[in-house]
């Protein structure tokens, strides 16, 4: 019998079908999904819009070598121009955003000629060899060493540390405008601005994760617009197809027109159906007002965070993120909390060690997030009294 390596612990939750922000189990059991695949599904479950574009690129060509041009390329192209950052007019899409942020390292690299990169403690970019390079969590890292960059690791929003350490040596910075794995911590403005205004003064390439703030998560199209700058290199993923399997590295003019040919590839990329979920993706993103509907409903959904956290104090430390990728910092480790979430049918996940997160769709209603704060003041209120009087009995 053929087993999966057990890279992820198992839930013990076997699901059976999936609409929107819902998924059921196979005794038929309804759950909100606040995991959504990492946020990929941030346009929720089996969109039809998206459904609809992939069976009829199925109907004509699914699988082209990115050297042939297709009708379904053509249409990404275009609509990627009406969402990317004006100077970023250069995209290569690839499966996922590991690939992506290699893409983004490789350019910067080669077109400086420089090997120092500039990441960030609690950073997390990818599990293969030049993204894990980039990724600070030792247990990530343990046993794939050496790397092929060279990195130093920084405090995350300490300018002063930027300001220094970003030298002509420096290839490129990367950064996460709030770190997904690394515990929902949000860059400031100013840290921001620093970053870009040291890459500027060195010639070092900015290079802006966006594989989970962006593609409205955040209640912004791309999370970094909130400093009102703009990347050398921005990496996007996981919602841009809807859930299906694509993400890109799109660069500034000045770099892209320096690539050539066999300085990157994949088999796989740009492929038409990724090209057609892509499309009908960013066509739901702009035609259903996604990022207002995710501002507006993610300011209701952290008040009611908040006011958990004043009941839960001595539990809850801190509300974290922004949009629909927000947390709750708890003063112990979490994962009984998420047990008890998925018995009371939430689902969620971690990030970092001690905060749990949520990453529900766009669609989630005032219902669902009522049912999430019930569901939660209940998991907490459990977990407390286990806390207290495993403390008496002691």
């Amino acid at each position: 019998m053929v087993r999966l390596i057990q890279f992820y612990s198992p839930r013990g939750l076997k699901l059976s079908r999936a609409e929107n922000q819902y998924v059921w189990d196979f005794d038929g059991r309804k759950y909100i999904d606040c995991h959504t695949q990492y946020g990929s599904l941030f346009l929720g479950h089996r969109n039809p819009r998206i459904i609809t574009a992939i069976k009829d690129q199925l109907d004509k060509i699914y699988g082209a070598y990115p050297a042939f041009d297709t009708e379904a390329k053509e249409k990404a192209l275009e609509s990627l121009s009406k969402i990317l950052p004006r100077k970023l007019e250069y995209v290569y899409m690839l499966n996922g955003g590991g690939e992506a942020v290699e893409l983004s390292l490789k350019t910067a690299r080669k077109l400086t000629g420089r090997k120092k990169f500039i990441s960030f403690i609690n950073a997390f970019h990818g599990r293969t060899m030049g993204a894990l390079s980039v990724t600070w969590n030792p247990k990530y890292r343990e046993g794939y060493d050496p790397f092929p960059w060279d990195v130093r690791f920084l405090p995350y929003n300490k300018v002063e540390e930027v300001e220094r350490e970003v030298d002509n040596e420096t290839a490129g910075v990367i950064v996460e405008v709030i770190q997904g794995e690394g515990g929902l911590n949000e860059a400031s403005i100013e840290f921001l601005k620093a970053i870009r205004e040291a890459c500027d003064r060195t010639g070092a390439q900015m290079i802006i994760d966006e594989v989970q703030t962006g593609f409205g998560r955040t209640g912004y199209l791309w999370a970094h617009q909130i400093a009102n700058i703009e990347p050398d290199i921005l990496v996007a993923g996981k919602a841009i197809g809807g859930g299906f399997p694509v993400s890109l590295a799109a660069i500034k003019s000045e770099l892209g027109e320096k690539l050539k040919e066999g300085d990157h590839g994949s088999t796989f990329g740009v492929n038409p159906l990724a090209c057609s979920a892509l499309t009908a993706s960013i066509q739901v993103l702009l035609e259903e007002n996604v990022v207002e509907k995710t501002a507006s409903i993610g300011r209701v959904f952290r008040e009611s965070l908040e006011s958990i956290k004043g009941e839960f104090g001595e539990v809850v430390r801190e509300v974290k993120g922004r949009g629909l990728m927000l947390g709750i910092e708890t003063r112990f480790e979490p994962t009984p909390i998420l047990k008890l979430l998925q018995d009371n049918g939430v689902i969620a996940l971690r990030a970092g060690r001690l905060v749990l997160r949520f990453l529900p769709p766009y669609m989630i209603t005032l219902q669902d997030i009522q049912h999430i704060t019930e569901a939660l003041k209940r998991a907490l209120s459990q977990v407390k009294e286990e806390k207290i009087t495993a403390k008496t009995s002691s």
